[in-house]
């Protein structure tokens, strides 16, 4: 749940990447990993689990994974609960 907020406003909760200066393809799994201070396979473990359900997209440039929110998809169930 924290990820998940920490990425609803991620330039507010983490740094830009050396060589992205913007959010626009999400946020380094590697800053997430430093932020959550848990293991970089407990990171991956997790994000990729978000990734499968739908949650979270993910964009790779070269080496490097970033991740943002599926707005589309928590929205529509947000509205499947209510």
């Amino acid at each position: 749940m924290q990820i998940m907020e920490w990425l609803r406003e991620p330039e507010k909760n983490f740094p830009p990447h050396k060589t992205i200066k913007h959010f626009n393809d999400g946020v380094c799994a590697t800053y997430i990993q430093e932020k959550a201070e848990l293991s970089q396979s407990t990171i991956s473990t997790y994000l990729s689990n978000m990734e499968k359900c739908g949650l979270l997209i993910m964009t790779r440039h070269g080496k490097w994974s970033y991740f943002k929110r599926n707005e589309a998809v928590i929205t529509d169930f947000a509205k499947y609960l209510l």
